[in-house]
């Protein structure tokens, strides 16, 4: 068997937002484990090919999915049956957000409400329904899968804003429809974490982020690393579980 064969052979993964802080540890994590990823971007296209080429293995590619886009999410599918022929997995890690105060209802305002729900619920949905077909014909154990990244922010309603907690509970809601739907081609799952430790979080307000922490029961933050290994996990060593929330909060649930 040639190197290319042997290429071809690997099973593929696409994820939306995958040169985002949890989509690159997403992209690493599944790349570690024998797939082939293509890093989905919306519009920073350097950012996604630095991605790429910071992944083990090969065969991993970047690729233009704006998931606000429907018709872009459906060249985007287009070009993945041309080029690879397959497509095993799907992890919607495509968000939206920004902090608001959530008795500040003025704040929240009608553009910002759309972009989120257009982003985190739509965008998810519109992906699922563009990669579908290839999906359908996975062959992993247990058929394709579906890994939505959602928040605890849907089951504590406490979050950046009262828009983004709703966006995650619909999110929730839709992966245990879809995994209804969908069975038995393909499973569907959401991967749910408390406040993860990006660039970003790092960046505010230290004594805030220590308050966070100390309010989990194991007294820290979840990392995007810890995010991916879930990520890992559902799609490959649970292949009879679907239409299930599995939080990574470090406990913060039960505060």
């Amino acid at each position: 068997m040639t190197a290319a064969d042997q290429l071809a052979g690997l099973p593929v993964a696409a994820v939306t937002g995958g040169s985002g802080s949890i989509g690159r540890a997403i992209c690493k994590a599944l790349a570690t484990a024998g797939f082939r990823v293509l890093v989905g971007y919306r519009s920073g296209t350097d950012r996604a090919d630095a991605v790429v080429r910071s992944l083990p293995g090969a065969g991993h590619a970047a690729l233009p999915m704006p998931v606000t886009d429907p018709p872009a999410l459906l060249a985007a599918a287009a070009f993945v049956t041309a080029e690879h022929g397959r497509c095993d997995v799907l992890v919607n890690a495509a968000g939206v957000t920004r902090f608001v105060p959530h008795d500040d209802l003025d704040a929240l305002d009608d553009a910002l409400i759309e972009e989120i729900l257009a982003t985190n619920v739509h965008g998810a949905f519109a992906a699922v329904r563009a990669l579908r077909p290839l999906l359908d014909r996975a062959t992993l154990a247990g058929g394709g899968v579906v890994v939505n990244i959602s928040s605890i922010a849907a089951v504590t309603g406490t979050g950046s804003n009262v828009i983004y907690c709703a966006s995650k509970a619909a999110l929730d809601t839709m992966t245990k429809s879809l995994a209804r739907a969908l069975a038995p081609q393909i499973r569907v799952l959401s991967v749910s974490p408390g406040l993860v430790d990006t660039e970003f979080v790092a960046s505010l307000d230290e004594a805030w982020r220590d308050e966070q922490a100390a309010r989990t029961p194991l007294g820290r933050l979840v990392t995007p690393a810890e995010v991916a290994a879930a990520v890992v996990a559902v799609v490959r060593d649970l292949p009879t579980t679907t239409g299930t929330i599995i939080a990574v909060d470090g406990g913060r649930q039960l505060g």
